[in-house]
């Protein structure tokens, strides 16, 4: 007699690939940037990869777990990004330039991790989710003082630098979500004029 398969009971295909811890980060990547993180069960990030439900405890222990990795590392990542971008330059105006662009650059070239930051950090329990936006809050902070920096050489000449860094983050924030990679453009063009947004909107003063 012919045993039928736990996969073909479940009405799941057999995956074909192994799973791993990265391919269920992966699947689950896609699904919460797709769904959200309340709108992705567990049983649908088993889906994508062919298994059962039960079988990602092998590699994980909660849809919890996989929020936090993904937040935790793109977080730190954005900083990474922001401090090799301005490491050794002293003109206030080539720092905000390249910390601009690094941040466009990321949103457009890591849609899925910018569209569940950006969206699902309050799904976090704590303490990670205090952990999470303090990261985030240092970035938003060094960003705001380079604008004031800037002003106070008179290389810029905005009267509310707080307003000006919210309004460049946001700016590169929205990237994620209609930057389309097989479009006319390409994310590193995009990155670049988005540097030179920054600066038209802090007034730079010529350079």
């Amino acid at each position: 007699m012919t045993r039928v398969s736990d996969h073909a009971r479940d009405g799941v295909p057999p995956h074909r690939e192994p799973v791993t811890e990265r391919s269920v980060r992966e699947a689950a990547l896609t699904l919460f940037a797709e769904r959200g993180y309340h709108g992705t069960a567990l049983r649908d990030i088993a889906g994508e990869l062919g298994i059962r439900t039960p079988s990602l405890y092998n590699h994980i222990s909660s849809k919890q777990e996989l929020l936090r990795g993904i937040l935790r590392e793109t977080t730190e990542l954005v900083w990474a990004d922001f401090e090799a971008a301005i490491a050794d330059i002293d003109d206030v105006i080539e720092r905000l330039r390249r910390a601009v662009v690094a941040y466009a650059l990321r949103h457009a070239t890591h849609r899925r991790e910018a569209l569940i930051v950006n969206r699902d950090v309050a799904c976090l329990d704590e303490p990670a989710r205090s952990e999470i936006m303090a990261v985030r809050r240092r970035h938003e902070r060094a960003i705001r003082q380079i604008i004031a920096e800037g002003n106070a050489q008179g290389a810029f000449a905005v009267q509310t630098p707080f307003l000006a860094s919210f309004g460049i983050l946001e700016m590169c924030v929205s990237v994620a979500r209609w930057f389309d990679p097989s479009g006319p453009l390409r994310a590193e063009e995009i990155a670049l004029d988005y540097g030179e947004f920054a600066l038209r909107l802090v007034a730079a003063s010529h350079r």
